[in-house]
């Protein structure tokens, strides 16, 4: 693949203009693309392979032997067939834009992981790598995932008297390596897929997973929202979720908040990106103000998607893992649970298998299955306790679009807090919540249009840009399922959805033209840059659907917990219907999308399952 890498890596960033030599590029994709799933090689391959073809049809020549303008003409006619093909050339830009920008900024990620000392030290965690563990193992409660919702029931049962164990498929990450690792090589490690993920659909939606000690809350941006009042409401009321009682839901949406010293960005740390889009909001009259986060001493350095250099971000892994552990309770690392096992209609463990491919289990008459909103559906199936119908469907992801605005002077997005400050003014309206936000310098090159000169121009004046995202609260219309073993997430966003997005882009661009902005950054095909707000309209008004560059972080509700036995695969307390003994307590038993990022309410309701079993079990 090296050599189609090479001559697609050419033409997206020419040597000629300014980018760097072909060789280069392809050490540094390859560094990327080994770590990636085969699956998604493959695709990488067949993509370049299918690029290399049309270029033999269209000119006669391979794209290495043509001039950087053909090279480009080449791209821009392949993109140009259908919003599937300028996906494809999309999803190959965004994977050599991703390892070439992570190489260009690493010397910066690493210098600025280091200008500040440790804002605390690694907590001290009981835990065991899979390849250093006995091969059988007995405890009262086993805890499948260590991240919000597993570390808080597993704190609980911990400090209630359970021996518990936590098993968790990712690895342990010290302070040490966050700030020391190649910027990629954290990226690669600290996301299931290597980052890959993809809900399918028209448009598909990129959709980074967490996998480590500590989960999602290791990667994610630290923002802290309490669910509205009324998602709260329409839990209990609609659903008959006695977790979400808003007494005792409130009561534990303390609790966490004191777990994870939630707090508002502070002004000074913000950065320049956040500040504008509290400038655009005050100047058109909008609500908006700091995001409240769980990073006591933070300086932002803007990494919290690829692991804080200082653990600063305040994640499980630091307050309710070590807690757990300080109250008994053991973490073996490095083990996917392959079932849960059971006997006459009663938990009695589950099966995890090494990386090796050794068995691993772990005997225990109450399981919690935390795996996450996209694992938990297919674990239950694989392990025969999955029949309901409901199972992985109901799928919501809060997906998110974003809009950039280049300024006359610097806004070096990436010198602050990675997501700072939000616009609340659309959001009980329209279901819409803007965030100011950027990414690690260089992992977000893909807002940027074009190839060839056109994009190399874009990078050189990255500084200049500030970015802003809307998430859209969304039907549950997505579903997860497994082929030959492997997850599969469908997505195929519902029309209301869409017009939601197209309220946020538009409320994008507004802000971004009263804060300042000179030209905004649609990524819409036909009109990716515009200097007015009518020319937004015109440019939104005109757009397909299946254009529409989407990502999501917050995937819910595929094991809605409720009171309706036909509508809920899970309980109104967290019991997993069918079987004794097996629980859920993760993002998939939210019955619906949160409307807010979704931490302190898997949290809060995870406490809620951990009380249950408890009371139950005593």
């Amino acid at each position: 693949m090296s050599r189609l890498a090479a001559s697609f890596g050419a033409a997206l960033l020419p040597e000629e203009y300014g980018g760097p030599a072909p060789a280069q590029i392809v050490e540094r994709v390859d560094r990327y693309l080994t770590r990636l799933p085969t699956t998604t090689r493959m695709a990488m391959r067949a993509g370049l392979g299918s690029l290399a073809a049309t270029s033999y049809l269209t000119t006669g020549r391979s794209l290495s032997r043509l001039g950087p303008d053909q090279r480009d003409l080449v791209l821009r006619r392949v993109a140009g067939l259908s919003p599937d093909a300028a996906a494809a050339v999309e999803a190959m830009k965004t994977i050599v834009l991703l390892a070439n920008g992570a190489e260009t900024y690493a010397g910066e990620l690493l210098s600025s992981a280091t200008r500040h000392g440790a804002a605390r030290p690694d907590a001290p965690l009981t835990i065991t790598p899979s390849s250093e563990s006995r091969s059988v193992v007995t405890a009262d409660a086993v805890v499948v995932g260590s991240g919000a919702g597993g570390a808080m029931v597993a704190r609980t049962l911990a400090r209630s008297g359970f021996d518990t164990v936590v098993i968790e498929e990712g690895r342990r990450w010290t302070v040490e390596e966050f700030g020391t690792t190649h910027p990629i090589d954290r990226y690669a490690g600290l996301y299931r897929g290597a980052g890959a993920t993809v809900a399918l659909g028209r448009p598909s939606v990129v959709l980074p997973i967490g996998r480590a000690v500590g989960g999602t809350t290791v990667v994610n941006s630290g923002t802290c929202y309490r669910p509205p009042p009324a998602v709260v409401r329409r839990w209990r009321d609609d659903f008959g979720l006695a977790l979400a009682d808003p007494d005792r839901m409130a009561e534990r949406l303390d609790d966490v908040e004191r777990t994870l010293r939630v707090a508002p960005v502070p002004l000074q740390i913000m950065g320049r990106n956040g500040r504008l889009l509290l400038d655009g909001a005050e100047r058109l009259g909008w609500r908006a103000a700091p995001i409240p986060r769980n990073a006591p001493g933070c300086e932002g350095c803007c990494q919290c998607a690829i692991g804080c250099p200082r653990n600063a971000k305040f994640g499980v892994h630091l307050n309710a893992l070590p807690q757990a552990c300080a109250a008994g309770a053991r973490i073996i690392s490095q083990a996917r649970v392959e079932r849960v096992l059971h006997r006459h209609d009663r938990a009695r463990g589950v099966r995890a298998r090494r990386p090796d491919g050794t068995a691993l289990d772990i005997l225990a008459d109450t399981v919690i299955v935390a795996a996450g909103a996209t694992e938990t559906p297919g674990l239950l199936r694989r392990s025969g306790i999955g029949a309901h119908p409901r199972l992985g469907r109901n799928l919501a992801l809060h997906p998110a679009t974003m809009l950039a605005g280049r300024f006359d002077d610097d806004v070096v997005a990436w010198h602050g807090v990675l997501q700072s400050a939000a616009v609340h003014e659309f959001h009980e309206s329209d279901g819409v919540l803007i965030e100011a936000t950027s990414t690690p310098p260089g992992m977000g090159s893909m807002v940027f249009p074009g190839y060839g000169a056109e994009l190399l121009g874009w990078l050189e004046r990255a500084p200049q840009i500030a970015t802003f995202g809307a998430m859209v609260a969304d039907r549950g219309v997505g579903s997860v399922s497994a082929v030959h073993g492997q997850t599969l997430v469908r997505y195929n966003i519902a029309r209301a959805d869409v017009a939601k997005l197209m309220v946020g882009m538009e409320a994008m661009g507004r802000l971004l033209f009263a804060a300042g902005a000179v030209e905004v950054l649609t990524g819409l095909p036909g009109a990716v840059t515009v200097t007015s707000l009518p020319a937004l309209r015109d440019a939104l008004r005109r757009s397909d659907p299946k254009s529409l560059h989407l990502a999501a972080f917050h995937p819910t509700a595929t094991a809605a917990a409720g009171a309706d036995e036909q509508l809920c695969p899970v309980g109104a307390t967290g019991r997993l219907r069918g079987v004794g003994g097996v629980w859920v307590a993760d993002a998939s038993i939210l019955p619906t999308c949160p409307e807010v990022n979704p931490q302190l309410s898997i949290m809060a309701l995870a406490l809620g399952v951990a009380d249950q079993i408890v009371d139950e079990v005593a």
